[in-house]
């Protein structure tokens, strides 16, 4: 039995849309955004190169950690927990699979993709073109329902960005120094703790399943500092992708020799 806008008893109109404005330029513009990104972030994951300024400390958080024996000489903060990795695999695999399964399970993210790479709807009033809908209940759509546990693994790498940042405070004498490169990881890291903390299972995590907020203070006052952040959850979402894309391309540029660290101090 069909589902969705065919379900019977459901009004059958034939056009795809009553809608006169340009509604689709919307959904548009977040897929050409998602299509660079994911493109942009599977090309940069199999280089295997650029990735670390060894002057200055810059590692881009698309390869941190770097924990193979693969990994260029200065660039494993943590030590190198595996031996050498095949030339195809990527050293940042599993930062790549926990980032990605975190944004691909969050719920601004899950809209974002429905709207724009599925047209599920692609919006209100504009019939999906899927005659069936079993929601987020069968596979592959039931793995979203993993982005709690995706959230505790993007604290950790959160964590270990902002270990990248202190280290990023290296001068060229090996002291302490800014660059332009400083303050590009620097302005990531905000927008990625932003997204991050504005996360709706953040909210839930730190303010969840209580039944009296007056007994519990502490978390009140985090659920209240996380639930202002959360109406601009799709904003931090979307301006974290940018912020992460600028931040590996300048260091890819500086790490293969293109141009030079514009140095503030040091």
């Amino acid at each position: 039995m069909a589902t969705g806008v065919s379900a019977p008893g459901r009004a059958q109109i034939g056009q795809k849309t009553l809608r006169t404005d340009r509604w689709w330029l919307a959904p548009l513009r977040i897929g050409v955004i998602l299509a660079f990104f994911v493109v942009y972030a599977t090309v940069r994951i199999f280089m295997n190169k650029w990735y670390w300024d060894d002057a200055h400390h810059y590692l881009t958080p698309l390869y941190s950690p770097c924990i193979s024996d693969s990994c260029v000489p200065g660039s494993s903060h943590l030590g190198t927990w595996f031996g050498s990795f095949p030339r195809w695999l990527p050293l940042s695999l599993i930062t790549f699979a926990v980032l990605a399964g975190f944004r691909g399970t969050c719920y601004y993210y899950r809209k974002a993709g429905y709207r724009s790479l599925f047209f599920a709807p692609a919006a209100c009033a504009v019939p999906e073109p899927h005659k069936n809908y079993t929601g987020e209940t069968k596979f592959p759509l039931v793995v979203l329902n993993l982005h709690r546990y995706f959230f505790y693994g993007a604290l950790v790498f959160g964590l270990l960005n902002v270990y990248d940042g202190v280290q990023a405070f290296h001068g060229e004498d090996g002291g302490f120094g800014i660059g332009l490169g400083t303050l590009i990881i620097w302005i990531n890291l905000v927008m990625l703790w932003f997204y991050t903390l504005s996360c709706h299972a953040c909210r839930h995590i730190v303010g969840g399943r209580l039944k009296n907020f007056s007994k519990h203070p502490l978390r009140y006052r985090y659920w209240t500092f996380v639930s202002k952040l959360n109406p601009k959850h799709g904003t931090f979402a979307m301006t974290s992708l940018f912020t992460v894309i600028l931040t590996d391309a300048y260091i890819m540029s500086v790490s293969a020799g293109w141009f030079s660290d514009l140095r503030f101090f040091n």
